[in-house]
């Protein structure tokens, strides 16, 4: 390129692309009477025109190329001269993008992997990918709905491109809430058909059965018989493995307490560990198969969670099982008394008046009264059976029972009095117990309904907009924010259950 060229082409070179339409116009020398001139596109000739004068002319180059324009000027001599333009770069052609599906489903709370699959292509820039931008951050993935995300790329001529997703944000919880549903309901309409089956052919039995000298006789196990059945030889065979476990055999005294309360076919401690094991199995493969319906893989953490709940979810039936056993202990106690004192008045034995509150009485202390029998029958003397049995039910009642009896069997004494005072004396106390309970009823249902009001607000705000309280679990700033929530809720409890409990 030289001075005398740029000189006769106004517009010399276009190396950066453009979108525009380029006008280059062209000034012959003075002493020009005619001039041709070749415009190549893309390095092939495209256009050629002559023009018989010196007059300057336009260049009109409007599609889509490279183009380079050679000009040959002829003079009164017919001698030639030659001027070469620089390169022009015309881009009216908008770059592309492709995008691997044009509407995806995304579970609520999930990540979107936005390049992922994404190409962006232009003929003259070639790969755009690094040029891509997205209104990703605009878009508002907390919500459940139809978000439409936007790619745009912009060539180096400024044409522009776009192209869109259809992105369906849904709720997996509440699909597979749903599923579950319509499972259940199969399970329990299969249940129906078979329990009708089932009243339909007792009935068919007992129709038969009169014109039968020999009806036929059905030893065999029901469905709900051989599912116990399996259930106990699984926990103990689990029971055996863990036995040889010095540490979980350890762990297993804390259940001794259990035995003979909470599932009459559990006679070692260790059954009861086998069966929280077992539990926590079931919640696991409860959890992954809520997953699956997702269409997704338990990973380690969400693993651990039902691991943990479920192994100590066991506990609170036990503890819920164990103090209605103990109620029913402490209200039937003063009747044993009660059945006593009377057996004493009447003339008869202390065996004789245990013997009766066996009969008189049901629930467990009349099984508690039962083992005393048996104990007494292989020999024991009342002072240890009842000692026995003061161990065994840790009442502070029966405490007091079992001193009253070993002082009057090693001093004597008219031991229809002594009962008769214990028995007033446990009837006040009792009294005095439900008077309290009155007094503080009030107290204790305040305090029920501000525990439950938190829950209770949660699970409305929930039902009306559940989405509401997605931040606090997906959010860094959430999670720190509901840890503090729980710690303050669970102290709140400890602190107001220290306040209103009351020892007599």
């Amino acid at each position: 390129m030289n001075l005398e060229q740029i000189k006769y082409f106004d517009i010399q070179e276009q190396l950066t692309p453009t979108k525009e339409t380029l006008i280059i116009n062209f000034t012959p020398p003075s002493h020009t009477i005619k001039y041709e001139y070749i415009i190549l596109k893309n390095n092939q000739e495209y256009k050629t025109i002559t023009i018989n004068n010196s007059l300057p002319t336009d260049i009109i180059l409007d599609s889509t190329g490279k183009y380079q324009i050679k000009v040959t000027t002829y003079d009164n001599y017919n001698q030639t001269e030659i001027y070469n333009s620089g390169d022009y770069i015309i881009d009216k052609d908008k770059p592309y993008i492709i995008l691997n599906e044009s509407n995806i489903d995304m579970p609520l709370g999930t990540d979107l992997r936005v390049m992922e699959g994404v190409k962006a292509h232009d003929n003259q820039d070639g790969d755009l990918l690094d040029k891509v931008v997205t209104n990703y951050d605009e878009l508002d993935f907390t919500t459940v709905g139809i978000k439409n995300l936007t790619y745009t790329v912009v060539d180096s001529a400024g044409n522009v491109a776009t192209n869109n997703i259809s992105i369906n944000v849904y709720n997996a919880r509440l699909e597979s809430i749903f599923a579950l549903q319509y499972i259940i309901l199969g399970i329990i309409l299969v249940l129906f058909v078979l329990i009708a089956r089932y009243r339909r052919g007792i009935k068919l039995e007992k129709r038969v059965a009169k014109y039968s000298i020999n009806p036929v006789q059905d030893d065999s196990l029901s469905l709900g018989d051989r599912l116990v059945s399996s259930y106990k030889k699984v926990i103990d065979n689990i029971s055996n493995i863990l036995g040889k476990s010095v540490f979980i055999t350890k762990y297993s005294k804390r259940y001794n307490k259990y035995i003979n309360v909470i599932n009459a076919n559990y006679f070692n401690a260790i059954d009861f560990v086998s069966e929280k094991i077992l539990v926590s199995f079931l919640f696991l493969g409860m959890a992954f198969f809520a997953k699956l319906l997702q269409n997704e893989f338990l990973n380690y953490y969400d693993s651990i969670i039902p691991l943990i709940f479920g192994f100590f979810t066991p506990d609170i039936i036990y503890i819920f099982k164990f103090k209605r056993y103990r109620n029913h202990l402490e209200n039937d106690f003063l009747q044993a008394i009660t059945v006593m004192n009377n057996a004493f008045k009447s003339g008869r034995s202390i065996v004789q008046a245990i013997e009766l509150v066996t009969n008189e009485l049901d629930g467990p202390i009349a099984h508690e009264f039962e083992k005393m029998i048996l104990e007494i029958n292989f020999g024991l003397s009342i002072d240890v059976v009842f000692k026995r049995f003061a161990d065994r039910i840790k009442l502070e009642e029966a405490t007091y029972l079992t001193v009253a009896l070993t002082i009057l069997s090693k001093t004597g004494g008219n031991i229809i009095k002594v009962f008769s005072s214990i028995e007033k004396n446990l009837f006040n106390k009792k009294k005095l117990k439900l008077e309290l309970k009155s007094l503080t009823g009030s107290s204790k249902l305040i305090v029920t309904i501000l525990i439950g009001l938190p829950i209770f607000f949660v699970l409305v705000v929930n039902l009306i907009n559940p989405n509401y309280f997605i931040p606090l679990y997906t959010t860094d700033i959430g999670k720190i924010i509901l840890i503090i929530i729980l710690t303050i809720y669970v102290s709140y409890i400890y602190v107001i259950q220290k306040f209103i409990k009351v020892r007599l």
